[in-house]
């Protein structure tokens, strides 16, 4: 089951997703960034964020109370994730795609993929990214860690 979920769950679709993203909010908290790829990749809750309305905005207190089987695994999706997070900033920055310094990431140039299929996965993140966004936007880094439970 591991090496599926990480073959499902890879450096390539992490960096798409992490490019899509900075390409939007521009500069993103290294701690904040690892909290990305639980939500974002996982299918159901990206199916969830597109039920709602592109112009609804909800708390996440909200989703976690009416969604909470999402949260049941978000911990251990997020130590699943955490190495994949950290390789594919890695080879973004190795790429010059991103910058990193100390406390945050910034977009080094445009997400540019053209005529390219990114493949439905792909497409289907992409439609939830900017409700995703909204949803988290009014919370610290460390409200996000505290009301999702993160324990490391």
């Amino acid at each position: 089951m591991k090496e599926i979920y990480y073959t499902y769950n890879n450096e390539a679709i992490a960096s798409c997703v992490f490019l899509e993203l900075l390409q939007k909010v521009g500069v993103i908290d290294i701690a904040r960034s690892c909290l990305i790829l639980p939500f974002l990749l996982d299918d159901r809750t990206v199916k969830y964020f597109q039920k709602l309305s592109s112009r609804e905005k909800i708390s996440l207190e909200y989703m976690i109370k009416e969604q909470p089987k999402l949260f049941t695994s978000f911990n251990k999706r997020y130590l699943s994730l955490l190495p994949v997070t950290i390789n594919s900033l890695l080879l973004l920055n190795k790429n010059n795609q991103i910058g990193l310094t100390s406390s945050e990431i910034c977009a080094k140039s445009d997400f540019l993929y053209g005529e390219t299929d990114m493949g439905n996965r792909f497409n289907e993140i992409k439609k939830a990214l900017p409700f995703f966004i909204r949803m988290i936007e009014d919370y610290s880094t460390i409200q996000l860690y505290r009301i999702l439970k993160i324990q490391l």
